[in-house]
């Protein structure tokens, strides 16, 4: 029997934020491909800088009737459909009620985030001004949100395959009452980690992955952009601190520049991987926010960033999350070190400039 070779033989990896296991197994990577596959997005209409029928666009009418101001920078605004409201009836959440059928109180906000006022901007095509102004919103939007509600979620779907409709750069913020599910479950598990070694997990896992090297897709003075051990999407990636921090309120001006540059340069390269605009979920998670968690001790926290691309082998093969992924246990194919090494070799500079 052969010796066991990381890029070659499966395996599982345990990922410590969640108590998961993962699958890999590489050598799926040489069957070929028969499934689905998306419609190519190079062959794409150029988008303009301004449409006129986009109700994100500046002085576009949404469907509530708003009218999108001209804005040149930034715009927030409530989503005119959002999933959470700040008023409306609770459930009865009696201690007594039957334990199979619980129900708890759910309330919040969503907004709706602009990033720039021309449609055909992302962040890799931006002027490092305006992906600051962006960070800058983000944490302006926390400080608001962060004093009355417990969790806030900054996030962005890009892309179509991911189930964005407008093109248009934007980014979504839901303030919850409530802890959901995946801040929840790494709260415990971070907690779990910082009472056993006295350290906080994430900045353990930066200092190995520094000198390791094996991971790390790109990195400044700040920050560092790492395919996580334990990566689920093709080419996902964590952006890390090189110093801790909590939540993204404490950033200094210096690391908020820093930010700019390392989002500016991993979605470039992600961008130069296939030549297409790159799909993903993106967002942020840090210490909880609100009245419940303001006067608790969150040192086990450390702020961070995650992009889940669902690209696999190219522009038009996505990652499917189905079958064994949903009923037994995550997997992947491609290794998160070839993930890695694939980024690293991209170039910062986008393509398109």
């Amino acid at each position: 029997m052969s010796l066991f070779n990381i890029n070659e033989h499966q395996h599982i990896r345990y990922n410590p934020l969640k108590g998961e296991w993962i699958l890999v197994s590489p050598h799926r990577m040489l069957r070929p491909w028969s499934g689905q596959v998306e419609p190519d997005p190079t062959n794409q209409q150029q988008i303009p800088d301004h449409d006129p029928t986009n109700p994100l666009c500046p002085g576009v009418t949404r469907a509530s009737g708003i009218v999108t101001p001209n804005y040149q920078s930034t715009f927030v605004f409530t989503n005119d459909f959002p999933a959470l409201l700040e008023d409306g009836p609770s459930p009865d959440t009696d201690p007594s009620a039957d334990p199979l059928f619980k129900m708890a109180a759910a309330k919040g906000t969503c907004r709706v985030m602009c990033f720039h006022p021309k449609t055909n901007k992302q962040i890799p095509t931006m002027d490092l001004n305006d992906i600051q102004n962006i960070i800058k919103e983000w944490i302006s939007q926390l400080k608001e949100l962060g004093a009355k509600y417990n969790w806030v979620q900054i996030f962005e779907n890009k892309g179509a395959i991911m189930g964005c409709s407008n093109p248009h750069p934007h980014c979504q913020i839901w303030a919850s009452s409530f802890m959901p599910n995946e801040p929840r479950i790494k709260d415990q598990y971070l907690k779990q980690y910082y009472c056993e070694h006295g350290r906080q997990l994430l900045m353990d896992y930066v200092e190995k992955e520094i000198q390791k090297q094996e991971r790390v897709v790109c990195e400044n003075t700040e920050w560092i952009v790492v395919v996580p051990f334990w990566a689920i999407w093709p080419f996902e990636t964590m952006v890390l601190p090189k110093k801790q921090v909590q939540r993204f309120t404490d950033l200094t001006d210096v690391q908020q520049c820093e930010l700019a540059k390392i989002m500016k340069e991993i979605c470039s390269k992600y961008d130069n991987l296939f030549k297409c605009s790159f799909p993903y979920s993106m967002g942020w998670h840090g210490a909880p926010t609100g009245p419940t968690y303001s006067t608790q001790n969150m040192q086990h926290w450390t702020f961070h960033g995650m992009y889940y691309p669902p690209l696999l082998r190219s522009a038009t093969i996505k990652k499917f999350m189905v079958g064994y992924e949903m009923l037994a246990n995550s997997q992947r194919d491609l290794t998160p070190e070839k993930a890695a090494i694939m980024l690293r070799q991209q170039s910062s500079i986008h393509y398109t400039l």
